[in-house]
């Protein structure tokens, strides 16, 4: 080789350079890794306690701005019984230039918290957020499993959830708090009627912000404090509720039935002292429960009440002096209008009737007499004055108003007549015991109430019991009290009377109507009674329904039995004063008749009964 050729002298010169520039290269990534591991130093080391407070500084000026959400209380004799409180639990959140490992903790973090991973990874990977909310209203299970997992970044912090106490008490009144798309708010009963109230009014905060949309910590920042929610006292008794949940319960349970309702009315106040469907659900796990029993039936759903509508049309007979207790017809057993026959449920023809044995008796004739009476206008006015086809205005939601589109025919006799004693009309439980209470608070029609109490953060108000209109006279409402008592002595009405006590009542036995074809449905039935007591000075007016009892035909032995079951419970409850006497033999005689309806009743059973 020529070591004075210059090709070689270029090549050697090159060769020297090479690892020169090697070693420059090397040093400048050791300079580059050296400053991200003291600025990720300064951040996550020494700074750490700076961005930590920024993140909780802004969770403070958020708690500043979300209202404390109202509670929700039931009545008993020594005070106040909490049934939709708040809980205090905790909430995950991240500091996202915390985190070392984003692929790791977004993984983790997901799986703990039952989260979307690409979601939860895009909250985190943005390192200049200094404040990401994870989810809120943690469990126990997900608390722990968090702060097991240690994960840098990610932080907990206190904030309060719904609770309920009572778990299922009430369940379809009060509804839960839940969420639906991105809104955590009332679902369902008094929690989704009264949300905004018991919501209350979240704060303001205005910051100025960079051009980035970043907040400027040295700007003007304006907060408005949240407005917390007002509480709520319902006119529910708890202890009331209770035992008429448990009744309730038991007699859908003995006789297999598919549900049943009751409500307890307070009779001069309209008050709701009781509202209970069976089956319920308990609203710490809505999610885990049907949502069919998230309804409540007793104001949303409608139905064919029968024979327990006869007492409407009586009392409207007897308030336009067409009749009078003692007003005679001639039952033939059946009436033959526009190419229909109806007959009595007895199938029967029993001669000449009065008045009051027509509800003894229940006879569906008697009934259609009452209305030929009246005239098929005024039936239809009286119906709507008992508050029949319009919304009742209590407080909860989804209330359905029925259906009687039947009588706006005039000329239609059929459907007055089929309507007189409860059947091609609809109307909802609500509706009916504030009919039947019209006529235990002397013909005076009373919106049902069930707010009794709204506490907000600095006053307090009461609401007042509304009376909606007069039905009818004092005098009719004294007559028809005195049928409804003989139906309880003497009628179907026997197994629902209570000792020491006159009470006043009717049973219905009513066909189901069929949801997929003309008609009703085949040996199904609901069974009501509806009455009040004691008919001196009545206290409560309730209605017991029972939804298809099993190898159950007639209401007598089923929503009776019930209803005075219930009623003497109230009586002893309220320490009303026996209003009549009575012997050891009449309750021994009473428990008789209960222990038998708990039980299947077959016909030799029910024949016994009757004769009792």
């Amino acid at each position: 080789m020529d070591l004075n050729d210059p090709r070689n002298k270029k090549y050697k010169a090159e060769s020297c350079s090479r690892p020169r520039r090697i070693y420059e290269l090397f040093f400048l990534i050791f300079i580059i890794a050296a400053a991200i591991c003291l600025k990720l130093y300064t951040l996550q080391v020494r700074a750490h306690g700076y961005y930590l407070a920024l993140a909780e500084g802004q969770h403070s000026v958020l708690k500043n701005l979300i209202p404390v959400r109202g509670e929700i209380f039931l009545k008993d004799k020594n005070g106040l019984y909490p049934v939709a409180v708040n809980k205090n639990t905790k909430m995950a959140y991240a500091v996202p230039r915390e985190i070392e490992d984003l692929a790791m903790t977004a993984s983790r973090v997901s799986q703990i918290l039952g989260l979307d991973e690409q979601e939860t990874k895009e909250k985190l990977e943005n390192p200049e957020d200094m404040y990401e909310v994870l989810k809120h209203r943690l469990n126990d299970e997900e608390i722990t499993s968090l702060q097991d997992a240690k994960l840098s970044g990610i932080h907990l912090s206190e904030e309060t959830t719904r609770y309920y106490p009572a778990g299922e008490l009430a369940s379809q009144v009060l509804g839960f708090v839940g969420w639906k798309n991105n809104d955590f708010s009332g679902r369902y009963g008094i929690e989704n009627f009264f949300e905004s109230e018991l919501k209350g009014e979240e704060g303001r905060l205005f910051q100025k912000r960079d051009s980035s949309g970043g907040w400027i910590s040295t700007g003007v920042k304006e907060i408005t404090p949240a407005k917390n929610g007002d509480s709520l006292i319902l006119t529910i008794d708890h202890i009331i509720q209770y035992e008429s949940e448990k009744i309730l319960k038991s007699a859908v349970d003995k006789f297999k039935a598919d549900k049943g309702t009751v409500i307890v009315m307070e009779s001069k106040t309209g008050n709701i002292l009781a509202l209970a469907n069976y089956p319920a659900f308990d609203p710490n796990n809505y999610g885990n429960e049907d949502m069919g029993n998230f309804r409540n039936a007793a104001i949303s759903d409608p139905y064919e009440c029968g024979s327990v509508f006869k007492t409407v049309t009586l009392a409207s007979a007897i308030d336009s002096d067409k009749i009078s207790p003692n007003t005679t017809y001639i039952d033939t057993g059946q009436v033959a209008e526009a190419g229909y026959i109806i007959r009595n449920s007895d199938l029967k023809a029993n001669g000449v009737q009065t008045m009051t044995q027509v509800l003894e008796k229940s006879l569906n004739t008697g009934a259609i007499y009452a209305e030929k009476l009246l005239g098929n206008r005024n039936f239809s006015d009286y119906v709507k004055r008992f508050g029949l086809g319009t919304l009742s205005g209590i407080e909860l939601p989804g209330e359905n108003s029925g259906n009687i589109a039947n009588l706006k025919e005039m000329n239609r006799n059929i459907n007055f007549f089929t309507a007189s004693f409860g059947q091609g009309i609809s109307v909802t439980p609500i509706q009916l015991v504030s009919a039947y209470n019209a006529i235990a608070n002397g013909g005076v029609l009373m919106k049902p109430r069930i707010i009794e109490r709204i506490i907000k953060p600095d006053s307090e108000e009461e609401t007042m019991p509304q009376e909606v209109r007069k039905v009818i006279s004092q005098n009719a409402a004294n007559e028809m009290t005195q049928i409804l008592r003989s139906v309880v002595v003497n009628g179907h009405g026997k197994r629902a009377d209570v000792p020491g006590y006159a009470v006043a009542g009717k049973t219905g036995t009513a066909q189901i109507a069929s949801l997929d074809k003309k008609g009703y449905e085949e040996g199904k039935n609901i069974g009501t009674f509806a009455g009040y007591a004691p008919i001196e000075n009545p206290e409560f007016t309730v209605l017991v329904k029972i939804d298809n009892p099993e190898g159950v035909e007639w209401a007598e032995s089923s929503a009776a039995p019930t209803f005075g079951e219930l009623m003497k419970f109230l009586l002893d409850y309220r320490n009303i004063e026996p209003t009549e006497n009575y012997s050891q033999k009449d309750m021994d005689l009473f428990n008789q008749t209960h222990n038998l309806s708990r039980s299947f009743i077959d016909k030799k059973e029910k024949k016994e009964l009757d004769s009792l």
